[in-house]
């Protein structure tokens, strides 16, 4: 199973270094995420050119699409060019985002009536398409998620692993990346999160 972390111009390092570092810990058990971006090279919000590892239309093929978070993600909502590269199917893929990412959800289309989990910053923006936002750090609905805050991006990894390979494995690979002496509390913390903010979809 492949998960596309879209990575946009002016990305925050956070949100898409969290969710691939910890899906990738999971390549073992066949889920393995690989950072796409619309250009071969991206910047990040601080300066770090990172060369990607997908090109754009490789969401198309991947079973789980996480879209990232950034200081350009309006810029990115308003272009009709780069949406229409985003070419998503909830039917039959997972699909997330992290903060501002829940703007491209709302362009998409996606979210159907849907609230989401944002950042601060980029509530208002949010609210301005007529979608609720929640004061919690992470929501799902069926086969859309949504975290808000960039270490909430942990939730949506948490969540991915969950629903491809298992808490089991979302379990282990918390427990290892855990502070030391905060393993238990790290672990049940993240799936409690995940647990708390998914909603059946019938």
């Amino acid at each position: 199973m492949q998960v596309a972390v879209v990575t946009f111009d002016g990305f925050n390092e956070l949100d898409s270094f969290i969710a691939s570092a910890l899906i990738n810990r999971c390549r073992k058990d066949g889920l393995e995420a690989f950072i796409t971006t619309p250009t071969p090279v991206v910047t990040s919000m601080n300066g770090v050119e990172v060369t990607g590892q997908r090109p754009m239309d490789f969401v198309t093929e991947a079973e789980v699409v996480l879209i990232g978070s950034g200081v350009k993600a309006r810029e990115v909502a308003a272009d009709d060019r780069m949406l229409s590269r985003l070419q998503l199917d909830p039917s039959r893929q997972l699909i997330g985002a992290q903060c501002s990412g829940a703007l491209v959800l709302a362009r998409l289309g996606l979210l159907n009536g849907m609230p989401v989990c944002t950042d601060i910053k980029t509530r208002p923006f949010v609210e301005a398409l007529d979608v609720t936002v929640l004061d919690t750090p992470f929501h799902a609905e069926g086969n859309i998620a949504t975290a808000g805050g960039c270490l909430a991006s942990q939730y949506l990894a948490t969540w991915v692993i969950t629903r491809t390979i298992g808490e089991d494995a979302a379990r282990g690979i918390l427990d290892y990346v855990a502070p030391v002496g905060e393993n238990q509390e790290t672990v049940e913390r993240a799936l409690r999160a995940v647990h708390a903010g998914e909603v059946a979809v019938h």
